[in-house]
């Protein structure tokens, strides 16, 4: 019987709701070729044992698994890595270089969440991070080629969300795994036009000129569709992309039109559900509220993370 959390994809690839959240919010994504796997994001340490049970499904041995590649260090993405690779005798961890010290110490990474989050919620969500040995790390160049048995994998470097971000390019499908760069994608938003996406602009490295030129990098090489971490693969992909850049231009120009005030939060969170909920009303989506309800998390961490990027700009 097929696993509920995992989805067979076209060209060997699987995606894994690794559960963070809620359903269909946060993905793995697992690479089949000829018998060896690629993994690419882990999700939390909670998601261990579904990509390990994904694994066991498709009849592939833990020493099957050559590659474990978080997109980028936050936790969401990589948070399990560690514990995972533990699980995972030959596996290198590929990770974009501005990383690699966060996966062989995750101490400051962890630190950092905790500010944010407090004790009780790194408790329930994403447990101890568990270091990677460093000679287990490889850091990745921009425009380097690796490949999981013949199949290349092309790594670029692919700031705006974050400083340690790359993308990966599968050739063989055609596609991009993108993490957050190409932005969020839930089933909650699709209308009979397709998919929606909306940028996340999360804290603490937001920088939409970066991210601009990371989005048209990625559209350089024409893909026909993109892997998400949140969440799934999505088509179309040059009328996702043009929603995707005007919906970056409108968040920063409602940021940087706000006055300084003690309420600053509050309005960017307002006006950030103002240009979602203009977006879902041109996508045709029926239940607007409901799409708002869920994007209520992204909301607010966008909203974070443009008010970091707005005090680092006054500085």
């Amino acid at each position: 019987m097929p696993l509920p959390f995992v989805q067979a994809l076209p060209h060997g690839i699987h995606v894994i709701d690794t559960g963070f959240h809620r359903p269909l919010f946060d993905a793995a994504y697992l690479i089949v070729e000829n018998g060896r796997a690629a993994i690419v994001d882990s999700g939390t340490n909670f998601a261990v044992p579904r990509i390990l049970a994904a694994l066991d499904d498709l009849g592939l041995a833990r020493d099957a698994v050559d590659f474990v590649i978080p997109t980028h260090v936050h936790l969401d993405h990589a948070g399990g890595c560690g514990l995972l690779m533990q699980e995972l005798p030959r596996a290198t961890l590929l990770v974009h270089p501005r990383g690699a010290r966060h996966m062989i110490d995750p101490q400051a990474l962890y630190q950092g969440a905790l500010a944010v989050y407090g004790q009780a919620t790194m408790d329930r969500e994403y447990g101890a991070l568990v270091p990677v040995p460093a000679e287990r790390v490889r850091s990745v160049a921009d425009d380097e080629v690796i490949a999981l048995a013949g199949r290349p994998l092309r790594f670029i470097d692919t700031p705006g969300h974050a400083r340690h971000h790359h993308g990966i390019w599968d050739a063989r499908s055609a596609g991009w795994f993108t993490g957050d760069t190409f932005g969020l994608s839930y089933r909650e938003t699709d209308s009979v036009a397709g998919a929606w996406v909306m940028p996340t602009s999360s804290p603490v490295q937001f920088e939409p000129g970066p991210l601009r030129k990371s989005i048209e990098r990625l559209l350089a090489t024409g893909p026909q569709r993109m892997y998400l971490t949140h969440y799934g693969m999505v088509e179309d992909v040059p009328r996702l992309a043009a929603g995707l850049l005007a919906q970056v231009d409108a968040m920063v120009a409602m940021a940087q039109a706000l006055p300084a005030s003690p309420d600053r939060h509050a309005q960017l969170k307002a006006g950030l559900q103002a240009i979602a909920r203009i977006q879902l009303q041109q996508h045709g989506l029926a239940d607007v509220e409901g799409a708002l309800h869920s994007l209520a998390l992204d909301i607010e961490l966008n909203a974070q993370g443009l008010g970091v990027w707005l005090d680092r700009a006054e500085r």
